[in-house]
């Protein structure tokens, strides 16, 4: 079993609902056809250089390489992934000003949110 999270580059107020509509269209396969925004570029490299998406030996990925798009970054995450990396996601996505899309629950968090 996995789950997921996913970052967005989106107005700070977007919706749930908006999100949501989002990550719909990227399930089905819609995404803006350009390079990935300079924030989502930088947290994924970011990301990835905290915990690798290609040498996954102890990897908290539950699927590799992540998903990337000009919009924002999908991470299915191990059910036993450690707290520290849910932690340095939402640093992350805080730090590059993204939203933050929990797809289980359907909650959004805006940058900073999660900031103690």
């Amino acid at each position: 079993m996995s789950f997921d999270l996913v970052v967005w580059v989106m107005d700070p107020d977007a919706s749930a609902e908006d999100v949501g509509a989002a990550f719909e269209l990227c399930r089905q396969g819609e995404h803006v056809d350009a390079a990935p925004h300079p924030r989502i570029a930088d947290f994924y490299v970011a990301m990835t250089s905290a915990y690798p998406d290609r040498d996954t030996n102890g990897s908290p990925w539950a699927v590799t390489p992540l998903h990337i798009a000009a919009d924002h970054v999908e991470m299915k995450l191990d059910e036993d992934c450690p707290d520290e990396v849910l932690l340095t996601v939402e640093e992350l996505a805080g730090k590059h000003g993204l939203l933050l899309f929990d797809p289980q629950g359907g909650t959004v968090y805006p940058p900073g949110a999660m900031a103690s």
